[in-house]
């Protein structure tokens, strides 16, 4: 029996010897640098997003407005951009596929609204690209009543807004991950 406690308190000692030699390991993504080198944040604002390449006064040229707003607003908060170091360069192809059909009209009920997007950093000084990746959101909407048009257009263009705002947050992770680990 009291092998068996010492075996345990060896134990606890040790995974307490090792958390103590990673403690100094930890710092927070957004924290401020004591070492006068830019923090993340500063980083994210030297980001420069160009619009999004669309066909003028279609339905994925707002949606490119809204995926560039939506990345502006989490790179730079209320403030613009820095000068620019990067150049963050987006395409995307949306889709739309119906889940449930209304056996009377033929009309959909419920759907669901996708976009495909693949991103390419760019260093502005060098003209190099310095991390591309792609990403995806799929997001689903209900449709009321089988002849409201206006509603139904409504549906889509909040989940075309969902969308693009999970597009957003998707790109933004992934650049701050960037910028902290330089991977």
């Amino acid at each position: 029996m009291l092998s068996a406690r010492i075996r345990i308190a060896a134990r606890l000692l040790a995974v307490a010897a090792l958390a103590a030699l990673t403690a100094g390991c930890f710092q927070p993504m957004y924290a401020e640098r004591t070492d006068g080198t830019p923090g993340l944040r500063e980083k994210l604002m030297g980001v420069d997003l160009p619009p999004i390449a669309k066909p003028n006064a279609s339905r994925e040229a707002r949606v490119g407005v809204e995926v560039r707003n939506a990345l502006a607003f989490k790179l730079y908060g209320t403030a613009t951009g820095m000068s620019p170091t990067h150049r963050l360069e987006i395409r995307f192809a949306s889709s739309k596929s119906s889940l449930i059909v209304d056996p009377n009209t033929g009309l959909p009920s419920s759907e669901n609204y996708g976009i495909d997007a693949q991103y390419n950093l760019i260093e502005v000084v060098s003209g190099k690209s310095v991390m591309t990746g792609t990403t995806f959101s799929r997001v689903s909407y209900d449709m009321p009543g089988s002849y409201q048009r206006f509603a139904r257009n409504r549906a889509l263009r909040d989940a075309e807004d969902r969308a693009a705002n999970e597009i957003a947050e998707n790109i933004t992770t992934r650049l701050a991950s960037f910028f902290t680990a330089g991977t």
